[in-house]
């Protein structure tokens, strides 16, 4: 069951040009939609199902600086600064809350990390403290775990995933761009190795530059156009309750994590338990990704699903010459994983056991998209003028989206980035360079 997303209407037709098209409307493809309208360029943002249909919509709603990898933290301080303009320029609210972030663990490892980011944190003016065994009980019962100690980061916070992506890509709207939905992006139009335009389902868009911010559909729809993205989609599931009693506004552990929104309910999940399932693309990248997913099999199943049959990394995706795949796929909606449901729901209970039967609303599946190194790519593409991607954000995608996509904004149209992009570079997952494995 795919979760709600408010909805909101597309334009009519797509234009016959737009300074930039960008193709993808999650919350990195809406946010740059919005930042480039609002400086005046005229944008077309398509997507092929409606915006925030896919993994924006089916993520946490963490946005957070504290224990980032050391190359993210800039671009994670950047988005903190957008969430907070966001609401206030746009009329709407996102949900965004600097509500703070509890963390709770019965590892001394664990509790050793977060205490040793912290030096990090400071050169970047992250406050964040460490819990004593008792504060962390206070805040998390004890009951199936004993907490040695907790982190405690009071300007982290959330925002909604039924409403960000929506939100912004109404505010683009409201400066000039426009918004097609049920409008696959079949192809680029290139001439002498620059884009020229788009090829969509409802007509062709020329245009100056593009953003590929398709998610776990990037490496597909660039592979026709000579363009190697090593790519892998990891399924994860999320519960989320009935309204019910305030147990805090964001809390962590190894067995659970839990995040209220804005009706008093609770989106439910465990860190770092998913499925990778064998595919057709998971074959091609298998040797880039072998260190990242070896270093995580402890938590990851690997088996056979429909995911060889169908979506993004399937047998009929990897047919270059379909450029139908992507309508033919309107809302990638994996079912949630039931063995997964059945540990968060009994890992809450006995935590809570106060609480008696949990109310359980809905439940869904998403495929993450990640890259080799668990960092992001927002890069120009050497082999493509005017292309610029962004994807591959590892589960990281909805706090970093603002910061995403304001770098991608600025690569589009040659200013100077607001952080060194260097590391997110596509470059660096191809030419046979030696990857850092992000610590998540």
């Amino acid at each position: 069951m795919s979760p709600v997303v408010e909805r909101i209407p597309s334009d009519e037709r797509p234009p016959s040009a737009a300074d930039i098209v960008v193709i993808g409307g999650g919350i990195i493809g809406s946010a740059a939609a919005y930042l480039l309208a609002k400086r005046g360029f005229s944008v077309a943002l398509i997507e092929k199902g409606h915006v925030g249909c896919e993994q924006s919509s089916r993520n946490w709603g963490w946005c957070r600086r504290q224990n980032r990898d050391s190359r993210e933290l800039p671009l994670s301080i950047i988005s903190m600064q957008l969430w907070d303009t966001f609401a206030p320029e746009i009329g709407r609210d996102l949900g965004f809350r600097r509500c703070g972030l509890t963390f709770a663990t019965h590892l001394q490892s664990t509790l050793a990390q977060w205490d040793s980011w912290r030096a990090i944190g400071d050169e970047f003016d992250v406050k964040s403290r460490i819990l004593s065994r008792s504060e962390a009980a206070a805040l998390i019962p004890e009951n199936k775990r004993e907490w040695i100690g907790g982190l405690y980061v009071p300007d982290d916070g959330k925002a909604e995933p039924a409403l960000a992506a929506p939100a912004l890509a109404a505010g683009a709207r409201a400066h000039g761009a426009t918004i097609h939905q049920q409008c696959a992006a079949r192809g680029l139009d290139l001439a002498n190795g620059r884009v020229v335009g788009v090829h969509t389902e409802q007509g062709y868009i020329k245009a100056n530059a593009v953003l590929c911010a398709t998610g776990v559909w990037a490496s597909r729809f660039l592979r026709p156009h000579g363009i190697s993205f090593p790519q892998a989609g990891v399924r994860q599931t999320a519960l989320r309750t009935k309204p019910m009693q305030n147990l805090g506004e964001a809390l962590y552990t190894s067995d659970f994590s839990m995040t209220r929104r804005l009706d008093g309910s609770y989106t439910l999940a465990i860190s770092g338990k998913a499925n990778i399932e064998v595919t057709a693309q998971g074959i091609r990248y298998f040797r880039e990704f072998a260190p990242q997913f070896a270093k995580r099999l402890k938590n990851v199943r690997l088996g056979v699903g429909r995911s060889l049959f169908s979506g993004p990394e399937s047998v009929p995706a990897m047919m270059t010459n379909n450029d139908r795949i992507f309508e033919q796929n309107r809302v990638l909606d994996p079912e949630p994983m039931a063995w997964l449901e059945r540990e968060i729901v009994a890992n809450i209970r006995a935590t809570y056991p106060q609480l008696g039967d949990i109310k359980i609303d809905s439940a869904w599946g998403g495929l993450v998209d990640c890259t080799p190194d668990a960092v992001p790519v927002i890069s120009k593409v050497d082999q493509v003028s005017g292309l610029v991607l962004a994807a591959g954000c590892s589960g990281h995608g909805f706090g970093l989206g603002p910061g995403i996509g304001y770098l991608a904004s600025q690569l589009l149209v040659d200013d100077t980035p607001c952080v060194d992009p260097e590391p997110f570079r596509l470059s660096r997952l191809v030419n046979g360079s030696k990857l850092q494995i992000a610590a998540i």
